[in-house]
C-alpha cells in the first residue's frame, strides 16, 4: 500500500469507528458530536475538492454530487446516511487506487529495463560505474553476472545467456557471443561479456520501449472520449433533474392542496444524486484499457494506445510480410544450376556481385561462397527490388530475379522450388541459384487461429516469385497471396485488400523495409522489430519477439478488452438507471443508493481488472 492509501485506509476505520459509537450512545450532544467528527473525518478532502471547484467554475462532479448530497441529508437529520455515504464513497475510492495501483505494477514491471549504471574501464584499468546516459557510441562496456545490458551493442569478448522475458515476454534465456548484437534492458545471468556500444541511451531499446509505454496513456480509444464527453453533460443534467425533483412535486402538492411534503422530495432527490454519481464509467473504462496494455506488455506486446486497442478489436483482415514474419529469414543456397560454367564459378560470381548488399539472399550468396567477397566487385548498382548490377572480373555481372532479367533481355529457365536468383554476365545467361526459407514453426495453424477469433481474411504480401509464394500460401491455408511486388507496390497492394475488407485491416511485417505499409495499415503491428527505429515509429503495437502467433493473442486481448468494455458500460448505465428511476418514486431508500453507486463501482473496477490476464 501507498502512503495515501494507508492514509485512507486509517480515515476509513476511524469513521467506522466512530459511527459504530454513534449508534451506541443516547440520542443527544454527544451521539451528534460522533456523527460530526466522523462526517468530517471521512469527508473533508471531498468538501474541499468540491467548493474549490465551485470557485473555480467546475462544480459539476462526482465531489459536488457526493457533497451535495449529504450536507443535505444532514440538513434533514439523517446524519447515518450522510456518514454513510462517504464512507462508503471512500471505500469504493480506496478499492479504485488499489486497483489501479496493480494495473500500474504491470506497466512498472515494463519500466524496470532502465538500467542503474553502466561499467567502464578507467584510466587505471579499474571498473567504473558511470550514468548511461553519459556512454557514447564506441564505447565499450563491461557487463557482469546479474546486470542489465546497459545499452544497445555489440559483444566483443565472452559468452553468456541473457534473460530477455522483459523484452520480449519469452521465459527462454537467449545464448550470446562474441559478434552477436544485444539490446539494452536484457539481464545477464551468467558470464562476464564486454559490449560496444552502437547507440547512445536516447536510442537504446530500452528507452525507446519506455518511452512508447509511458505515451500510451496519452492516446484515448473512441470508448474513452464517449465516457468523458459524456460525463461532462451527465454531471450537471443529473444535478438539474435532482434540483426539479425536489422542488416541483412539493409545488404540485401545495397547488392540489395535497401539502408539499418538501423532506421527502428533498431525501429522494438526495438519494437521486447519490445514485447518480458517474464513478463506475469514468473509472472503470480507463482501467481497463491500461490494464490491457498493462497485460500485453508482460506478454511481449507492446501497444501504443487505447485507440489501437479498441481498432485491433475490430481487425476482420490480418496481412502478413512474408520473409522473416511467416518464415525464419534465414535464407540457405539449396541448389545451384550453372549454364557452360561451374558451380564454383556461378556461385563465385553472385557472392561477389552482391558484396555490398545487406540483404538476406544476399548474405546467404556470401556465406555459401565462404570467402572475402570485399574489394573485388566495382560500380556496384542496387536494382530496387530486383536484384543488383555489379563489375566483376571486368564483366557485367546481373544478379537477381526474374523481373531484372527481362529487362536486360535475358532468357532463363526457371525451375526452382524456392527462391531463385539468376545470374547473368555481358547480358549472358550464367544459370541460377535457388535459395530456400522454412516457414516458422509457430505459423501453422494461424490463419485457423485468428478466423476462430473473428478474423475472417488472412493474406500475405512478398516479393518472391508466384510458385514460391503461393507453395507458402497453400501450406499456411491463407486466403490470399499477393507476389512478385516491389517495396513501393505493398502500399497498393495492401490499399486492395483493404478496400475489400468488412473491417479493419491490420498488417504485419518485421520492419526490415515495411514501415510505408505498416504505417498505411489501419493496425500496423511491427514484430520482432526492436532493432528497427523505423518499425517501431510506424507500428500502433510491436511484437517484441519473432513469433507470429502473438498476433492471435493480440486479437484475443483485445476483443477481451472491448467486451469488458461493453460490459461495463451496459451495467454501469443499466444499474444506475434503473435505481434513479427507483429512487425517484421512493421505492428505495438512501442505502439502496449507495449500494448503486459503491457497488456498482467495485464490480466495475473488479471487472477491468481481468483485462490484465
Amino acid at each position: 500500500m501507498s502512503r495515501k492509501q494507508r492514509k485512507a485506509l486509517i480515515r476509513i476505520i476511524c469513521t467506522s469507528a466512530l459511527l459504530c459509537a454513534a449508534f451506541f450512545v443516547p440520542k443527544g450532544i454527544i451521539s451528534y458530536v460522533l456523527f460530526g467528527a466522523a462526517y468530517l473525518v471521512i469527508g473533508y478532502d471531498i468538501l474541499i475538492s468540491a467548493l474549490r471547484g465551485i470557485f473555480a467554475g467546475q462544480a459539476f462532479d462526482e465531489n459536488f454530487l457526493m457533497a451535495t448530497a449529504t450536507v443535505g441529508a444532514i440538513a434533514l437529520g439523517e446524519y447515518a446516511e450522510a456518514v454513510a455515504v462517504m464512507l462508503f464513497y471512500q471505500i469504493g475510492e480506496l478499492f479504485q487506487s488499489i486497483a489501479l495501483g496493480k494495473s500500474r505494477r504491470s506497466i512498472g514491471e515494463l519500466m524496470d529495463l532502465r538500467p542503474d549504471s553502466a561499467n567502464i574501464t578507467d584510466e587505471k584499468g579499474e571498473l567504473r560505474a558511470v550514468p548511461p546516459e553519459q556512454i557514447k557510441v564506441g564505447d565499450v562496456v563491461t557487463v557482469r553476472p546479474g546486470e542489465k545490458i546497459p545499452l544497445d551493442g555489440v559483444v566483443i569478448t565472452g559468452s553468456s545467456s541473457l534473460d530477455t522475458s522483459a523484452l520480449t515476454g519469452e521465459s527462454v534465456p537467449r545464448s550470446v557471443y562474441a559478434g552477436m548484437t544485444v539490446q539494452s534492458g536484457c539481464v545477464n545471468l551468467n558470464g562476464v561479456i564486454t559490449v560496444r556500444v552502437t547507440a547512445p541511451y536516447g536510442e537504446s531499446t530500452a528507452s525507446k520501449i519506455l518511452e512508447l509505454v509511458e505515451n500510451a496513456a496519452a492516446r484515448k480509444s473512441r470508448s474513452e472520449k464517449f465516457i468523458t464527453k459524456f460525463a461532462r453533460y451527465y454531471t450537471p443534467a443529473v444535478c438539474a433533474a435532482a434540483l426539479l425533483l425536489a422542488v416541483l412535486p412539493p409545488v404540485a402538492g401545495i397547488v392540489l392542496g395535497d401539502g408539499g411534503r418538501w423532506s421527502l422530495w428533498i431525501y429522494r432527490a438526495l438519494s437521486f444524486l447519490v445514485i447518480s454519481c458517474p464513478c463506475a464509467l469514468v473509472i472503470s473504462i480507463p482501467l481497463t484499457f491500461f490494464a490491457a496494455i498493462g497485460g500485453a506488455g508482460r506478454k511481449g506486446i507492446l501497444i501504443k494506445g487505447s485507440d489501437y486497442l479498441e481498432k485491433l478489436a475490430g481487425v476482420k483482415c490480418v496481412v502478413f510480410d512474408k520473409t522473416g514474419t511467416l518464415t525464419e529469414g534465414v535464407f540457405e543456397v539449396a541448389e545451384v544450376k550453372p549454364v557452360k560454367i561451374t558451380e564454383s564459378e556461378l556461385l563465385r560470381y553472385a557472392a561477389l556481385a552482391e558484396s555490398g548488399s545487406t540483404h538476406p539472399i544476399a548474405l546467404s550468396l556470401k556465406k555459401a561462397y565462404c570467402k572475402e567477397t570485399a574489394s573485388a566487385a566495382t560500380e556496384i548498382t542496387e536494382q530496387a527490388g530486383r536484384g543488383v548490377i555489379a563489375t566483376v572480373d571486368g564483366k557485367r555481372i546481373a544478379v537477381g530475379n526474374g523481373k531484372l532479367m527481362y529487362e536486360l533481355g535475358v532468357k532463363t529457365c526457371a525451375k526452382g522450388t524456392g527462391t531463385e536468383v539468376f545470374i547473368a554476365a555481358d547480358g549472358e545467361y550464367l544459370g541460377s541459384i535457388v535459395i530456400s526459407d522454412r516457414v516458422k514453426k509457430s505459423a501453422a495453424g494461424l490463419a485457423r487461429e485468428l478466423k476462430h477469433n473473428g478474423v475472417y481474411r488472412v493474406a500475405m504480401l512478398t516479393g518472391d516469385r508466384k510458385d514460391e509464394a503461393e507453395r507458402t500460401g497453400r501450406e499456411l491455408s491463407l486466403d490470399e497471396v499477393k507476389y512478385e511486388l516491389l517495396p513501393g507496390d505493398k502500399v497498393s497492394a495492401l490499399e486492395n485488400i483493404m478496400e475489400k475488407a468488412r473491417g479493419y485491416t491490420a498488417f504485419v511485417g518485421d520492419g526490415i523495409n515495411d514501415a510505408p505499409v505498416i504505417r498505411r495499415a489501419d493496425v500496423g503491428i511491427a514484430m520482432g522489430a526492436l532493432g528497427s527505429d523505423a518499425a517501431i515509429e510506424a507500428a500502433d503495437a510491436v511484437i517484441m519477439d519473432d513469433d507470429p502467433r502473438k498476433t492471435v493473442t493480440a486479437v484475443k486481448l483485445a476483443k477481451k478488452t472491448m467486451r469488458i468494455v461493453y460490459q461495463n458500460i451496459v451495467f454501469a448505465i443499466g444499474i444506475k438507471a434503473l435505481c434513479l428511476v427507483l429512487g425517484a418514486f421512493g421505492i428505495t431508500n438512501i442505502w439502496a443508493a449507495i449500494f448503486a453507486d459503491v457497488g456498482v463501482m467495485v464490480l466495475a473496477v473488479l471487472n477491468a481488472l481481468r483485462a490484465m490476464r
